[in-house]
């Protein structure tokens, strides 16, 4: 998948519509539209980076930014604190780990239990 038909390169340029959580000059964050529990949104660098496969030590502000990232926006979409409430971030890697999207993101989910899958 190249830069130019990515669905989530298209989402962070504006070119299809989401419903916008957070955006700042690194990274983009949005609901996802098949949500799996009550607060799911994905959390995307505004650099294309296919997945975690292709991360390099360059990218370790990047990543680390979007982790710390995480916990603020969960908590603003609906998540309750920890330690009774908390959430799960989940980052596919390849057709074996189960990435549809070839767009390095993190899955960010929480809220009261059970959820539809996870």
């Amino acid at each position: 998948m190249s830069v130019d038909n990515c669905l989530f390169c298209k989402i962070v340029a504006g070119q299809i519509p989401s419903k916008k959580v957070y955006e700042d000059e690194h990274v983009f964050a949005f609901h996802d539209i098949h949500p799996w529990a009550p607060v799911h949104f994905l959390l995307v660098p505004k650099r294309h980076i296919a997945s975690m496969a292709q991360v390099t030590a360059d990218d370790a502000a990047l990543l680390g930014h979007m982790m710390s990232l995480a916990p603020r926006l969960a908590l603003e979409q609906g998540c309750r604190p920890y330690p009774e409430g908390g959430f799960r971030i989940v980052t596919n890697t390849g057709a074996e780990g189960g990435q549809e999207i070839h767009h390095l993101h993190l899955h960010v989910m929480g809220g009261p239990r059970p959820w539809l899958r996870g």
